[in-house]
Order: C-alpha cells, then structure tokens, then sequence
C-alpha cells in the first residue's frame, strides 16, 4: 500500500519510528516531512500529505503531532479526506469500518510507538464495511460540495 506521511516538529521522532515500521511491512512511503525537531507550524504538512491521498497519488495517509487534533482538523480541510484521530485499536478499525477514513492522525504526545505502530497495522489492514456507512460516506461528500 503507498502510504504518505507527515508530522510538525512534536511528531517527527513518531514519524520516524512510524515510516521504519511501514517500510519493514512492505508499504511504499512517501515523507512530506518535516524533517526534524525543529519547531515548525503543522499545517502544511498535513495538507501535503491529504493532498496526495486525495490526488490518488497515496492509498492512505497518516499525520502526527504532539495531540494529533490540529493535523486532523488541517488534514480534514482537503476535498475527499476523511481524517480520523485515533489512540486506540478500536477507533483505528471503526474510523476504518465505518467511515472509510483514508488518513490517520495520532498524537506522538498522547501514544508510545508501540501502540502507535499497533493502531497503524489494525488501520491499515482494517477495509471500509459498506451497507449502512455508504450513505452516510455520500453526505459528507455532499456537505464538502456544498450541496447539504
């Protein structure tokens, strides 16, 4: 799976652990940096990184910072994402689940890398349940159009 990546100065250790994890799974990964500890505003790097899951240039995209809050709420402001934060195994599967959530934001403040890496492996490998959820997917995309 092509999997992009991206964090601000709070998330970039996490990252680096996260994209090493990835790589050793057999995911092919893209990092929009940063690119080290030094403090930056995260934004743009979240934007970078949903751009690409958006543009279909990444199946999937992951974001972090020191919460994971203000990376999902920028990711989020991208057409076509859904970004979901999540710091345990079931909100990774159920973001999966039910709302087909193509980028993962997680807080490298909040998580230790093991769980960090285990959200990672259940999000990943966790696909989008249908039925019910479809409808619902619809409507966000008609709320991003403007049309609800």
């Amino acid at each position: 799976m092509k999997v992009a990546i991206g964090s601000d100065h709070a998330g970039f250790d996490l990252k680096e652990e996260i994209k090493s994890f990835l790589l050793s799974e057999g995911h092919d990964v893209s990092d929009f940096g940063t690119n080290s500890s030094e403090p930056v505003d995260y934004p743009r790097f979240c934007a970078a990184v949903a751009r690409a899951v958006s543009a279909g240039e990444a199946d999937r995209g992951i974001v972090l910072g020191g919460s994971g809050q203000g990376e999902q709420i920028a990711a989020n402001k991208v057409h076509g994402v859904r970004a979901s934060l999540c710091n345990d195994l079931c909100t990774a599967a159920l973001s999966r689940e039910h709302n087909d959530a193509n980028v993962l934001a997680m807080g490298a403040r909040i998580l230790g890398p093991a769980l960090a890496k285990e959200i990672c492996r259940v999000w990943l490998a966790t696909g989008f349940a249908g039925g019910r959820h479809v409808p619902r997917i619809e409507q966000i995309a008609q709320i991003e159009r403007g049309e609800l």
